[in-house]
């Protein structure tokens, strides 16, 4: 190949990496989208030599708010920032999007049966599964933050059948955080010194934080967590449970769901599948359980450890699963079955 041929390809490369990319965040005015835009925006998650196009959808009521965040953003001076568009129409969101994050759903109110919650968000996500077949790039990636995450995301992926199913993911990657802090904080180490941590299941109270196959770096040497922690015990009672009940004690404390955490959370999980996991490591997201080795029934979002590489991801096969985590994994499996079901119930 001559010289020229050469700097005509990186000339071709470099525009190509000047476009910008169609970035969708719905729930744009509530409070995970605060923390979230600005992250986005200055290239955190889709890279610093990325300009974007912000695409941000709510509700027709929260509009006021979305002109006060759009102000906002306009005011952070962010050089990628090409465009911001607000927006309460389906067909404007979701036109030829390169990712959409979903983060807006309908809360559970005081007094709601977990069915009728179900039932309103099939309602939202079938909408916007169709929304995404019909407006959006058959690349894009999609991102599901919303409750019930894991039921929502299958139900926007069945409504959008000209879209991999593999382009579908939700958010486990906040308990997997967690479930990664918590061991950190009890071996005294920070939290990047714990990896290979993994989050089973349902975003859900019936998850299973796994650290069987985690490990930990200690003064230089990377040893199981089992021995790192030293207490099998908390590790199999405490350590779960509080990672099981997390966000709910933030509720309490904060009278307000995760935030901070939340974007945090889903910054990493869209940084991971642009550029993939670090080499030998798996991080936790919610993914079709189509074809799995751990026995988890099909046609389910459920979580795994995964690692990606070129926007694929692959699920860890090969670890060893023990009695104690057998029970748990399938316990998860169930709650998602059930939801699935009642979900289709609604569709149909």
């Amino acid at each position: 190949m001559d010289i020229t041929n050469v700097l005509l390809k990186a000339k071709d490369f470099g525009q190509r990496q000047s476009d910008p990319i169609r970035v969708l965040v719905t729930g744009a005015a509530g409070q995970i989208a605060y923390s979230l835009l600005y992250n986005i925006a200055k290239g955190d998650v889709f890279g610093k030599d990325q300009p974007l196009v912000l695409v941000l959808l709510d509700i027709t009521p929260m509009l006021p708010v979305l002109d006060g965040v759009l102000m906002e953003l306009q005011d952070c001076a962010l050089p990628l920032l090409r465009e911001v568009i607000p927006t309460d129409k389906e067909e404007v969101a979701f036109k030829d999007l390169d990712a959409a994050i979903l983060v807006g759903s309908m809360p559970r109110k005081e007094g709601m049966e977990r069915k009728d919650l179900l039932k309103a968000n099939v309602k939202i996500f079938k909408s916007q599964g169709s929304a995404l077949d019909k407006y959006a790039k058959k690349t894009v990636k999609v991102l599901v933050v919303g409750n019930p995450a894991n039921t929502n995301c299958l139900i926007a992926s069945k409504s959008a059948p000209s879209i991999p199913k593999e382009n579908f993911s939700c958010l486990t990657r906040l308990d997997h955080n967690r479930a990664r802090s918590q061991v950190a904080i009890r071996v005294g180490v920070p939290a990047d010194n714990v990896k290979d941590v993994i989050i089973w299941g349902n975003h859900s109270s019936t998850q299973y934080p796994d650290v069987h196959h985690a490990k930990v770096k200690v003064q230089g040497k990377e040893i199981g967590a089992y021995d790192a922690v030293k207490d099998d015990g908390w590790l199999k009672g405490d350590f779960i449970s509080t990672v099981q009940q997390r966000g709910a004690a933030v509720i309490k404390a904060r009278k307000l769901s995760s935030a901070m955490s939340a974007a945090k959370a889903i910054s990493d999980h869209m940084r991971d599948i642009w550029f993939g996991t670090p080499e030998g490591e798996f991080i936790s997201m919610g993914v079709i359980s189509d074809g799995n080795s751990y026995g988890i029934p099909s046609d389910l979002i459920y979580s795994f450890p995964v690692v990606i590489k070129n926007k694929t991801w692959t699920i860890v096969d090969g670890l060893a699963i023990n009695d104690f985590s057998r029970g748990k994994m399938d316990a998860t499996a169930k709650e998602l079955v059930e939801e699935r079901d009642t979900a289709l119930e609604f569709i149909a």
